[in-house]
Parts: structure tokens; C-alpha cells; sequence
């Protein structure tokens, strides 16, 4: 177990996941004064520093159920109960009760499932930011000072840069919720004497999902599409320049120096729209949810009422030489979606990244073809031939009663190809896999044939 050495009025800095920067402050005070407190601020440390990471070494003498469980928190803390045990048989030390030992433990629970709270966040797919490039440090004007040289010359060194503002993507953000309103860039340092030049601002990276739209009043200016993709957002301020720089034979002895630039500031939209292979259309509660837990390991949630389906759901289809189709179970349309009218065109946008379509159709309904046609008509209204894209028709929920009878009338009204199929009890989706795997294959090959890579996941 590792041990943790504290210095008095030390000043902890963290950075957690999903938030951007926290500083938490404490003032630890010796080891000769406040025990206690010393031990509450050792703990406290550990809190912050683990961000959510915990496990608690049990020790004999304590209340087994008192304690965190050991699953939760695979890190172990810095400062456990086995260096409380330790701190106690110190001579010169007041041991510390069961009581306040508990105490500091329930603290630590308290502040892990603050934590944890905090980092639960709602799908967001659209934010306004204002990104502001770090400023310049200032140029120093001074001179050299030496004994037995009376005139040394200038000797001020020039401002750091300031820091540059990046979007980079980042496959393990989901959406939008974790990007804050404001960013403010690092700003360089000044520079000092002897031509010391200032440090220039670290680059701050703003972490965003696969598929995120960067907007200037309305114009595109960046398509984040791919992993690892960066856009510079906000330059960073030019450093100034010391009297040094100035030094010139017409002029030995300047004083003159420059102020650093500040930052360069824009309003940027971030829109996102869910990458995937294929997506899933259709009306509420007609199972494209359930369709897609049975054919991935995506856990979308699942009841018997309308939009139930409030965020895009991306699952991941395996096939045999390690080929993977990503597959978006989108929020339910109605008619006069592309009017805003239900969750509106919001999420009408998530399906225009999607190579291809799958048209789920709910078969126990009275005249099911008219959902078809009603989709694509929908589709068609927010985005010229968007509902031309190469497409499947599956009608769900076969095993029921009232869907035998409307499926011969589906197949005649239609005149193509239905899969057929029950997502609660597994009926014929082999035949879904396979017919998803003809149509991921001829992408890819299109996709070739035009010199681009396709999709991977």
C-alpha cells in the first residue's frame, strides 16, 4: 500500500473525468499539532486524488458492514485503515477512536457518491461554446546588472505564447453533456531578466463524441467524423517581446517592450450526429429497442409505452473474420417530425450519418404499410433523398395474433422484401444478420470504389 507524505499548507490540484478542472485547497497543518485533523486532511487527499477509484482495505476492529464494498473501488487509497492503525501506535499520539474511524469512512462514501451523481449526465447533442485562446505573456524590460560592468546591455526576455484551444475526439464520449459552456486557454508567462523567456500555455483539449459538427454563425466549419480528429478552435495570443529584441547599433540602451496578444475568441455549435452503419427507423413502441438488445449488447431501456427511447443507442454486431457493424436504434418518428412535432427533427439529424436504413414496422397495428410510407415521407421532408438510401424493411412482432393476418397484405402493398420477425422471442433474426451483412458488404464496396475508407469500428 502506498504511503502518502503531506507538507504543511500544501496546496492539491486535480483534474477529474467529465469535469474540466476542480482545485481543492487544504491546509494541513504539522505533524505536532491537530491529529485528527491531519489524518481528515490525509483522507480527504485521497478522496480527490482517487476521482472516484476506491477500495477500502478491511482491518480487524472495524464493522464489516460499515465498509464500502470491495467491487465498487478497484483502486486501492493511498491512506488506508492500515496507515491509521499505524499512525495510532506513534508515540506521542492520541489513538483515534472506532467511532471516528467509522466517521472518516462514511466521509468517504458521502464523497464517492457526490462523484458519482455528478458524472451522471443526460444525452446532449448540441452546445454553444465560447473558446478563448490563452493571452500572451508580456516582454520584460530590464537590464544587466553585474559587478565591475557598468553597462551590461538589455536583458529582457520575451513572453510566452499562449495556449491554443483543440476539440479532439475522444471514442470513449458518448455526447455532448461533459462540454462546458466557456474555455479559457492557458496564458503564457511573462519574461524576466538575464533573457529568460516565459513559458508559453499548455494546449487545453476539449474531449468530443465520433460524428460532432463544428459551427461558426451557421457555417460548417469542421466535420469531426473520425477518431482521433483536432480542430483548433481558439489560437492562443503571441508572445510580447523583451527590450533585448530591440537591441540595435542605432539604439544600445532600449527600454522599449511589448504587452502579449490576447487570445483569439469565438462562439462555436457543437452538433452531434450519431455515426453509425445502419440505423433504425420507426414509430414509438414498435421494438426497435428490443431489436437491438437481441442482436447486440446494447441496453437500451424497454417498457410498453411511447418514447421510451429518449437518446441515439449504438450497438455492435460481431460477424466471422473480427467485422463489426454499428447499428443506431433512433428515438421514435411521428408524422410531422420534420415540423418539430413529437422529439422533433432534433434527432432526425442522428440518421443522416447512417449509411443505411432498417425500417421497423410494427405488424400487430392495422394497416402496418402505411408506417413505411409514412417514414420515408418524413425522411424525405427534412433531407432531400434521404429516404433513397439503401434500406431493409423489418416487420416486428410476429408472434403476435393480429400480425398474422396483415402480413400477407404488407408484402402486396409493398412489393419487395420483408424480414419477418420477433424480437421478444428470437424468430427469424438469422435471416436480419444475414440480409445486414449483404448491405454492409456493398457499402464497403462502394465506399472503395470511390477511394474512401469505409466505417470501422
Amino acid at each position: 500500500m502506498e504511503t502518502c507524505c503531506m507538507r504543511p499548507s500544501s496546496s492539491v490540484s486535480v483534474s477529474c473525468p467529465g469535469l474540466n478542472q476542480v482545485s481543492h485547497s487544504a491546509n494541513l497543518t504539522s505533524v505536532g499539532a491537530m491529529k485528527p485533523a491531519r489524518l481528515f486532511s490525509a483522507r480527504l487527499r485521497t478522496v480527490f486524488e482517487g476521482v472516484g477509484h476506491w477500495a477500502l482495505s478491511t482491518r480487524a476492529g472495524l464493522k464489516p458492514s460499515r465498509l464500502l464494498p470491495q467491487q465498487a473501488f478497484p483502486r486501492l487509497l493511498s491512506v488506508g485503515c492500515a496507515d491509521l492503525a499505524r499512525h495510532q501506535e506513534l508515540p506521542g499520539k492520541k489513538p483515534l477512536s472506532e467511532k471516528k474511524l467509522v466517521r472518516l469512512l462514511e466521509l468517504e462514501q458521502l464523497a464517492c457518491l457526490l462523484l458519482r451523481r455528478h458524472r451522471k449526465r443526460y444525452f446532449v447533442d448540441y452546445r454553444r461554446v465560447l473558446v478563448c485562446g490563452g493571452n500572451g505573456g508580456a516582454g520584460a524590460s530590464c537590464f544587466h546588472s553585474e559587478p565591475r560592468k557598468e553597462f551590461g546591455g538589455p536583458d529582457g526576455g520575451d513572453g510566452g505564447n499562449g495556449g491554443h484551444v483543440i476539440l479532439r475526439v475522444d471514442p470513449q464520449v458518448k455526447s455532448l453533456s461533459s462540454v462546458l459552456s466557456r474555455y479559457q486557454g492557458i496564458s503564457g508567462e511573462d519574461g524576466g531578466s538575464k533573457n529568460c523567456f516565459g513559458r508559453s500555455g499548455a494546449v487545453l483539449y476539449i474531449r468530443v463524441p465520433v460524428g460532432t459538427l463544428v459551427k461558426e454563425r451557421g457555417r460548417v466549419v469542421a466535420d469531426l467524423s473520425c477518431v482521433g480528429d483536432e480542430y483548433v478552435a481558439a489560437l492562443g495570443g503571441a508572445g510580447g517581446k523583451g527590450n533585448r529584441f530591440f537591441l540595435a547599433n542605432n539604439n544600445r540602451a532600449p527600454v522599449t517592450c511589448t504587452p502579449g496578444q490576447p487570445g483569439q475568441q469565438r462562439v462555436l455549435q457543437l452538433e452531434l450526429k450519431t455515426v453509425a452503419h445502419a440505423g433504425m427507423v420507426g414509430f414509438p413502441n414498435a421494438g426497435k429497442s428490443s431489436l437491438l438488445r437481441a442482436i447486440s449488447n446494447a441496453r437500451p431501456a424497454v417498457a410498453s409505452y411511447p418514447f421510451t427511447t429518449l437518446k441515439p443507442h449504438v450497438g455492435i454486431v460481431h460477424y466471422e473474420g473480427h467485422q463489426q457493424i454499428a447499428v443506431a436504434d433512433i428515438p421514435g418518428i411521428i408524422r410531422g417530425a420534420h415540423q418539430n412535432r413529437g422529439l422533433g427533427s432534433a434527432f432526425l439529424r442522428h440518421i443522416e450519418r447512417c449509411r443505411f436504413l432498417l425500417f421497423v414496422v410494427d405488424l400487430s397495428q392495422p394497416e402496418p404499410w402505411t408506417q413505411v410510407d409514412d417514414l420515408k415521407y418524413e425522411l424525405e421532408m427534412y433531407e432531400k433523398g434521404l429516404s433513397e438510401r439503401p434500406h431493409a424493411i423489418i416487420a416486428n412482432k410476429i408472434d403476435l395474433p393480429e400480425a398474422q393476418a396483415n402480413l400477407s397484405q404488407l408484402q402486396d402493398h409493398l412489393g419487395q422484401e420483408v424480414i419477418v420477425l420477433s424480437a421478444l422471442t428470437g424468430e427469424n433474426l438469422e435471416q436480419l444478420l444475414l440480409h445486414l451483412k449483404v448491405l454492409y458488404d456493398a457499402y464497403t464496396e462502394a465506399e472503395l470504389g470511390q477511394g474512401r475508407q469505409p466505417l470501422r469500428w
